[in-house]
């Protein structure tokens, strides 16, 4: 597999403090089953779809084990100099939580935080080049950052990546914008509206493909997830948003059951 572009999406983790119930979980709504964990990276576990490398589950570092921080999937972006994205993240108003830090033969991360709060993951790729699949059943196949300063994050991402900012045209309460690397549109960005608790912190919200969005919604609500949003059909697929029994944010789509026109898209930087 060939290292992805700068600032494409390459790898998604998530801390759990129950990891045996997150992998339970997983395993029954997306399909998806484990390595064995890597005593040597804490405990990190891969997940994968049909032998495939798709998401990865880690619990607490020691000492955070008696702590009630929400678990969240994070998103990491594809850099070929950690040390150089690093640097861009702080000259562009943002902050870098941990790294750059070597993982063995793996590769280099970095965790950093935008101007607004948003959470996100920086991996320069060794061995291991990120999701060995996607938009397969139970794969990562889109992200959007959900942020309250959309702003500043079109700004900050745009000068952090190399992409190109692209408006979908719609109602004015939709403030919604994509970001292209070459000719490839790697991800979106949503304006959070009074919808949203103000308790809840901007965050990136990962999609993983399935093959029936209804079916995937209640067997996640009967294994405890909590329906946020949808199942609704749009022309990209029909989708729901969903939170885990820990509380991590994710989402769902069947990308074949679309429906409407594709929204028009007007470049903006």
């Amino acid at each position: 597999m060939a290292v992805l572009p700068e600032g494409t999406p390459c790898w998604a983790d998530a801390m759990f403090t129950d990891l045996e119930g997150a992998k339970s979980f997983y395993g029954d709504v997306l399909g998806w089953t484990f390595a064995e964990a890597s005593s040597e990276y804490g405990d990190y576990t891969e997940a994968y779809a049909d032998g495939k490398a798709v998401a990865a589950v880690v619990p607490p570092m020691p000492g955070q084990e008696g702590q009630t921080a929400v678990s969240a999937w994070c998103l990491y972006f594809a850099s070929p100099d950690a040390e150089a994205t690093a640097r861009k993240i702080r000259d562009s108003g943002g902050e870098v939580l941990m790294g750059p830090m070597g993982v063995g033969d793996f590769g280099t991360m970095v965790l950093a935080r935008d101007p607004g709060g948003v959470v996100f993951g920086v991996w320069q790729a060794g061995v291991h080049e990120g999701f060995a699949a996607r938009g397969v059943r139970g794969a990562y196949c889109w992200a959007e950052v959900f942020t309250r300063d959309p702003e500043k994050a079109d700004a900050f991402f745009a000068s952090v990546f190399p992409y190109r900012v692209k408006r979908m045209e719609a109602p004015e309460e939709i403030d919604f914008v994509v970001f292209d690397v070459g000719d490839d549109t790697v991800l979106g960005r949503m304006r959070m509206t009074s919808d949203f608790p103000p308790e809840v912190p901007p965050y990136i919200n990962v999609y993983f493909a399935v093959d029936d969005c209804d079916a995937t919604v209640a067997k996640a609500t009967a294994r405890g997830g909590v329906l946020r949003w949808g199942p609704m059909d749009t022309p990209f697929g029909r989708f729901a948003t969903l939170t885990d029994p820990q509380g991590a944010a994710f989402s769902i789509i069947d990308m074949e059951r679309t429906e409407g026109e594709m929204p028009r898209m007007t470049e903006v930087s």
